[in-house]
């Protein structure tokens, strides 16, 4: 069955994910992410993951297209909105940082636009476009693989947050005390 096929591959990737972001939590000085220093191959790195497990989610969603009971009006109501705000929302920051800071090069300290609301719109973003896509197709693997990957998108900013510091210094100290980390 295709399902399986992807599956496993979807999970694998998750945990070496969420386990490199925990590593880069719990021992910062030898992190992963963000990357110490963007090569040519950062992007390799961050985006493969990164589109496989979004890719993933896609293919089981359409496999197990409505297998879950979630009644219509919450699958396009609820589901479609928020992919589409979340990718709008995704989409509109990455033009302003530009794919390769988006990916962890080092670049400016963002405060305006989606930033002067939440330190990680694009984090909250993303959740709402996977949380959008478990209930519009409404996938029982969707949700057992998505769930994994929510999580990796809310720990992330724990292990960004002392290289942000560290970084910016001052200006990002004032501008996490004036704006939070997520909403």
């Amino acid at each position: 069955m295709m399902q399986t096929a992807i599956i496993y591959p979807g999970f694998g990737v998750a945990a070496a994910t969420l386990t490199a972001i925990l590593w880069s939590i719990v021992f910062p000085k030898r992190r992963i992410w963000p990357p110490k220093q963007y090569t040519a191959l950062t992007p390799v790195f961050v985006w493969v993951p990164t589109f496989t497990l979004f890719g993933i989610l896609i293919v089981l969603g359409i496999l197990g297209w409505g297998n879950a009971a979630i009644q219509g009006w919450l699958r396009f109501g609820v589901g479609l909105p928020l992919i589409v705000i979340g990718n709008v929302i995704v989409w509109l920051e990455v033009s302003h940082f530009g794919v390769p800071q988006t990916g962890g090069a080092k670049g400016t300290l963002r405060t305006e636009g989606m930033y002067r609301y939440s330190r990680n719109p694009q984090y909250v973003a993303d959740i709402a476009i996977v949380g959008g896509w478990m209930i519009l197709s409404a996938a029982p693997w969707v949700f057992a693989v998505g769930a994994p990957v929510i999580a990796i998108l809310v720990v992330t900013p724990f292990a960004e947050e002392r290289w942000l510091k560290d970084q910016y210094g001052t200006a990002f100290e004032d501008y996490a005390k004036r704006v939070r980390r997520f909403f």
